[in-house]
């Protein structure tokens, strides 16, 4: 009688199953589905290796020693006042700019001015988008290849006699993660993209370019 009782619970689940709304089997599709996309993202970013060797090469030619961050930190008085709304949750300030004595961050803009009368404009702006406001892969390879290097703060240290880049490959990877499936790079592009990859700072450190690289 048990086994006759189970097995007629089990009809009426089946039976009950069979009229559930369809919407159920769509959700759970689309979740699937999200998180496949997901996934290959995840796998797709895993898939980049870079010797941080040859990371710091790019970092070190592209990397400066000077950033212009918010125009209207410049107005503070830097006198610690209790209600101060250029202070930091940190405790430090907001800053208008900052300078460091090793190239440290490659700004995400091309150029800025500050009605203060202070502008900077990026080398990467100027040394890679010579010609124009977009570069092929080749192009790209070749001015970044071809611009200065100094020893940045972060990474493995090499000396600028080291620097020399005789495998494109990193260089190559650089252009694919900034362009995407684009053919051409614009600068447009590339300053979002570096906002992206310093995850919304004004500027692009070492760790930030590293882990984009895959050179951790």
């Amino acid at each position: 009688m048990k086994i006759v009782k189970v097995i007629g619970s089990l009809c009426l689940i089946n039976s009950a199953s069979a009229f559930a709304p369809s919407h159920c089997t769509t959700s759970t599709h689309r979740s699937s589905s999200l998180h496949a996309d997901v996934a290959e993202a995840e796998s797709d970013v895993a898939a980049i290796t870079t010797d941080p060797k040859e990371a710091v090469k790019l970092f070190g030619r592209l990397a400066e020693k000077y950033i212009m961050l918010d125009s209207t930190a410049g107005m503070c008085c830097y006198s610690a006042c209790s209600d101060c709304e250029y202070r930091e949750p940190g405790g430090g300030y907001r800053m208008a700019d900052q300078s460091s004595a090793r190239p440290k961050w490659i700004p995400c803009y091309d150029h800025r001015e500050f009605g203060s009368g202070k502008e900077h404009t990026t080398k990467w702006s100027t040394d890679i988008f010579t010609e124009g406001p977009a570069v092929t892969k080749e192009e790209f390879i070749e001015r970044v290849i071809n611009m200065e290097f100094a020893p940045p703060l972060g990474g493995p240290f090499l000396a600028k006699s080291a620097a020399a880049i005789e495998d494109e490959s990193a260089a190559a990877a650089l252009f694919d993660i900034l362009a995407g499936e684009k053919e051409k790079l614009t600068r447009f592009r590339m300053g979002k993209e570096m906002k992206v990859i310093s995850g919304g700072e004004e500027g692009v450190t070492w760790n930030h370019f590293s882990t984009a690289l895959g050179a951790k």
